[in-house]
Order: C-alpha cells, then structure tokens, then sequence
C-alpha cells in the first residue's frame, strides 16, 4: 500500500499546483490556505511513508527492456524526501508575505507548488533513469520561476540557468547509458551495480565517463567552473533563491553526485583512481572559491549565493572521499545546511522587503530596527562558521575527521581548505551581524526609524530554521545515527 502512496506524494503538489491558476479564489488569504493545506498534506503522507521503513522497487511506467519510472524508499529517500517535506511548508508560508506585491502570484505559486512534487520525484527515484526524468523536470519547472519578474537580468539569468542546465544534463545521460549497458540492473544499489565482466578492457573509458557525469551533475551543484548560473539566479525572488540555493536544485545536484558514486559506479571501482583526485581537487577548489567571492560581494543574496557555491562542494568533498565516514559527513552537511542556508537566505529576502534595499553596506543599524531578522541571521551564520553547539560544526567535524581517516594525501589539503573556508565564512557573514548591530558613529538612526521586523509569516519561519540549528548541533547524534546506517547499506 505504501507504494501507491508514493504516487500520491509525487502528484498532490503537481497536481494542487496545476489548479491555482483556474480555481476562483474570492481572496488571497483562500489561495493561502489552500496552498498551504496541499503542502501540508503532502508532507505529511512523505513523513508516514519514511516512518514506514523501507520499500521493494514500485515500477509505474515499463519502457523497453528494463528501463521504467520506479520508485522505492531506501536510506537516501529518506534523509532528502524528510528535507525537502520539513522546510517547503516553511518556505511556502514564508513566500505568502513576501509575494503579496508582486505581479502573477498565481503563476509563481503554480511552479512553486509543482516543484515540491518533482522535487520528490527525485528522492523517490529508485533507478538512475527515473531520478534522471524528474532532474530534467526540475529545470523546466524552476526556469520559470526564475524569470518571475520577466525584467532583463531575469531573463538572461534563466536563460543562462536553462543552458548550463541542459549541458550538463547532456552529459549525466552519457553516463546513464553506460551504466545500463555496463551494469547488472538499471536499479540503484548501495556499492554499485558495474558487472566487471562485460566491463572488462573498458574500465580506463568507463572512469572518463564518470567524470562527465559527475560534472553533468555537478551543474545543479554549483562545481567549478559550472557555477556562475547560481548568483545569477538571484535575481529571482527570494523564496525562489531560498530552495534553489538550499534544499531543491543544488541539494538534487548532490544527491545525484551520491547515487551516481555510491550507488551505480560504486566506491570500489573508483577508489583510488585519478578520478578520483580529479573530482576531490574540484570540490576543494570549489570551497575555496566560493568562499573568496563571498568575502567581495556586496550585494546581500549574490554574497549568499557564493556561499551556498561554497557549501555544495563540502558535501561533494565528503562524497569524493568515498568512504563510509565520508558519506556520514556529505550527508550530515546535506541536511544541516539546508536550515542553516534557507534561514540566511529568508532572513536577508526578509530585509530587501521590509527596506527596498539590497546591499550590504545598507545594513548599518538594522539589527536594532529588526531585532527578529537579524538575530536569526546570526544564528544561521554562526552555523555556516562552525560554531561549537551550531549545526555547522557537526557536519564540518565529520567532514574533516573523515578526510584524516581515509588516509588521503589530497584530503589533508581538503581539510586546509576546510579551515580557509571557515575563516571566510566568519568574514563574509559576521561582517553583516556586525554592520547590522553595531554601525558606525557616524550612522544616522533617524534614517530607518520607520524599519520594522515583517509580520508572522515572515517571522515564524525564521525563527523556526534558527532554532533547528541550533537543536541539530546540540542533539545530532539519531540523525547521524542514522547517516551510519546508511553510508554502509543497512537502510
């Protein structure tokens, strides 16, 4: 019975979505309530599906051969499905303020719903060539969001997405077909499904492959130097940059770098190779570069969107490390940075409505004027820093124990850029906190005295992400309990 309920969870939002331009809403605050109930409903049948264990293979739809739509709930399922159905209810309350005085709300909140459900279509996935299908629907599903606005920059932003996109689209299916031809079934299974026998002499071309996969994939997770679509995403609104940046485009990007390592090439066939050096230097490089161009950003979402470049690839890194303690690192950064992102992302979209402005060099004194909004941004950026008792710095000392453990030489010079990046982070965010708080003697306050916190819709979410990273760096061990049992097969 679970399996058809996977159905249900996949569709309701598409579905849901679809209606709101046609239903006849006498007010606003009706859309509201009925967005809000689907969305809603749909995370709380994906929460009883998780809850429910795991599942055998669903296939829905048989192509030729092997190949169908198929779903199954497996280990991965649930640590991103339980993401995504936590913090899109969230960021949906959220988007009702903040889209209150723009243009075509019925359209936004169409794509916007829709995308939860492609969204878990990937989670869902049970084989490289359905996660593949809803991937691709997920660009053409968020491309429009992107453009909301349909001004010059958000057009050339979505039309630089869409392209970045489909290339490395183009390239993750290269690799596709070579696992099917090359593997024992199409289905995804923990160490791998390459049949080294039809492999044979093949094994040098079949590293080339994954390398282009990776780096198809590695678009929607912002490597290096595929990342430039991301900051200029930010042009979209900011509930729309909030899950681009933080739970479904780039989180969907790492998630198919992990099923593409761990659960068809398999670490056994890639340890120890130059690939793998290859792929681990750029996840190191990409840290780093992200982080310096956050330090020179000054526009506030631009600045977050280097960041979220950044982050991305400390997940990649402990992917790239293809171990089982790697994997518990990737994943912990998968989900903490998650709350720690949207909350950041929320907070600073919360202070270009409330002010008109964007930059920040203009957040002189706001901390005062909107003691909620930036009070959460600090608790989301002592998380991105790694404070001790924030979220951060669980996943970062995962990280970075792992990479001394998997006896690496390259990881040693991870860990160094795990440092770098954490210095930079305390730059590039507590600059804002401390701009924020405490201005220059020579600021006016007269000049914001009409600034206020925005109401509860605003609010609530923030405070509800600050909070959530504050409880995952004090009480993490279930979760990471949890990342064990997966990064060795159990689940």
């Amino acid at each position: 019975m679970n399996q058809y309920w996977i159905i249900v969870a996949i569709l309701l939002p598409i579905i849901g979505g679809a209606f709101i331009p046609v239903l006849p809403f006498a007010r606003k605050s009706q859309m509201f309530v009925y967005i809000e109930a689907f969305v809603l409903l749909t995370s709380g049948i994906v929460w009883a599906l998780i809850m429910g264990g795991t599942t055998e293979v669903f296939h829905v739809v048989h192509f030729v051969h092997e190949l169908s739509i198929s779903f199954k709930i497996d280990g991965m399922t649930m640590v991103f499905a339980g993401l995504i159905s936590i913090l899109w209810p969230v960021a949906t309350l959220y988007a009702f303020e903040y889209m209150e005085h723009e243009k075509n709300e019925k359209g936004f909140f169409m794509f916007y719903s829709m995308t939860y459900g492609v969204t878990l279509g990937i989670a869902f996935a049970s084989d490289i060539l359905s996660m593949y299908f809803f991937y691709e629907l997920l660009t053409l599903v968020t491309v429009p969001l992107v453009m909301h606005t349909l001004k010059r920059e958000a057009v050339l932003a979505s039309r630089k997405y869409l392209y970045y996109s489909l290339g490395g689209a183009a390239f993750a299916l290269m690799g596709i077909v070579f696992v099917i031809v090359y593997g024992t079934t199409s289905e995804f299974v923990f160490g791998g499904i390459l049949d080294m026998v039809k492999i044979g002499e093949h094994a040098p071309l079949l590293l080339w492959i994954y390398l282009l996969a990776f780096m198809g994939f590695g678009v929607k997770a912002a490597i290096w130097p595929l990342s430039s679509w991301l900051p200029q995403a930010g042009v979209a609104p900011t509930p729309v940059t909030a899950l681009l940046h933080a739970v479904a485009v780039v989180n969907a990007g790492a998630f198919a770098i992990i099923r593409l390592t761990y659960y068809s090439f398999g670490v056994d066939f890639l340890q120890g190779t130059w690939v793998q050096y290859v792929v681990m230097g750029f996840a190191i490089f990409t840290i780093v570069y992200g982080c310096s161009r956050a330090v020179k950003e000054t526009h506030i979402k631009r600045r977050l969107a280097y960041s979220t470049v950044s982050n991305l690839s400390y997940i990649i890194f402990g992917v790239t490390l293809m171990t089982p303690l790697g994997l518990v690192g990737a994943l912990t950064h998968f989900v903490f940075h998650g709350f720690m992102k949207i909350c950041s992302f929320m907070c600073a979209g919360a202070f270009m409505h409330q002010t008109g402005k964007s930059y920040v060099y203009e957040m002189d004194g706001m901390g005062k004027r909107m003691p909620v909004v930036f009070g959460c941004f600090a608790v989301s950026a002592m998380g991105l820093m790694g404070v001790p008792g924030m979220a951060g710095f669980i996943s970062k000392w995962n990280l970075a124990t792992a990479a001394v453990e998997s006896g690496n030489t390259l990881a040693y010079v991870g860990i160094a850029g795990l440092l770098l990046s954490a210095l930079l982070t305390a730059i590039y965010m507590m600059s804002v906190v401390i701009r924020a708080f405490f201005p220059k003697k020579e600021f006016n306050p007269e000049t914001i005295k009409n600034v206020t916190d925005p109401t509860w819709k605003m609010c609530l979410p923030l405070i509800f992400c600050a909070v959530s990273t504050v409880l995952l760096g004090l009480f993490s061990a279930p979760l990471v309990d949890l990342f064990t049992k997966v990064s060795i097969g159990l689940y």
